[in-house]
């Protein structure tokens, strides 16, 4: 099953991911040329990088429902669940678990702000996406099979802060992201899987 899962997650560059399954999800669209209409899109912050208004346009029908915090929900139209970290939240039948994401040592994503990263259910595979972190003490208590975490630096943990967090995290596949865009490029994944050989199941997928 956690292979079969894992094959329908397909990685949009950066912070994008599309899932294909019951539902058609996606997370964080930017810089996409389009895809299969969405049944839901989890949007993590207000970046111009994450919520992209314009990249979500491409993939939004009638059908979509956006889970999203305060900010994001300003910027985007239709159907829009506001939720903060701690909420959880049942979307055609996807439960949704809205956990933080901030920085610990740089200014660019004050916890305050209450964004998020997003745990959820794909036939009974748990997948978690960090969105714009650092290494924080909640993923001590996140549980999850897969998980998406970035690993540039710069805005967001380095891929040695990475390394600690999956560590923590303890997943049975570990993704990274948050490169090759805005900051970072494919040798911080290499370096990421390099320094997990042995330890956790790192996969780089190839970019849609």
């Amino acid at each position: 099953m956690m292979e079969s899962v894992f094959k329908k997650i397909h990685w949009l560059g950066h912070d994008g991911f599309r899932i294909d399954g019951e539902q058609a999800i996606y997370i964080d669209p930017y810089q996409i040329a389009g895809g299969p209409p969405a049944d839901l899109v989890l949007i993590t912050h207000e970046h111009f990088d994450h919520c992209s208004p314009e990249d979500v346009a491409k993939i939004q029908g009638r059908q979509t429902v956006i889970v999203t915090e305060k900010d994001s929900a300003k910027k985007l139209s239709g159907d829009i669940r506001t939720v903060a970290p701690g909420d959880r939240i049942t979307v055609n039948g996807v439960t949704i678990e809205a956990v933080p994401a901030y920085n610990t040592d740089k200014a660019f994503h004050p916890k305050a702000k209450g964004w998020l990263g997003f745990v959820f259910e794909v036939d009974g595979v748990r997948i978690y996406h960090a969105g714009d972190t650092d290494h924080i003490p909640e993923m001590g208590h996140i549980r999850t099979d897969i998980a998406l975490l970035p690993v540039s630096g710069t805005y967001v943990m380095t891929a040695a802060q990475a390394v600690d967090a999956a560590l923590a995290i303890s997943p049975k596949i570990a993704v990274p992201m948050h490169y090759g865009a805005v900051a970072g490029t494919a040798d911080d994944a290499q370096a990421f899987k390099k320094s997990l050989e042995g330890k956790v199941d790192v996969r780089i997928p190839s970019k849609e």
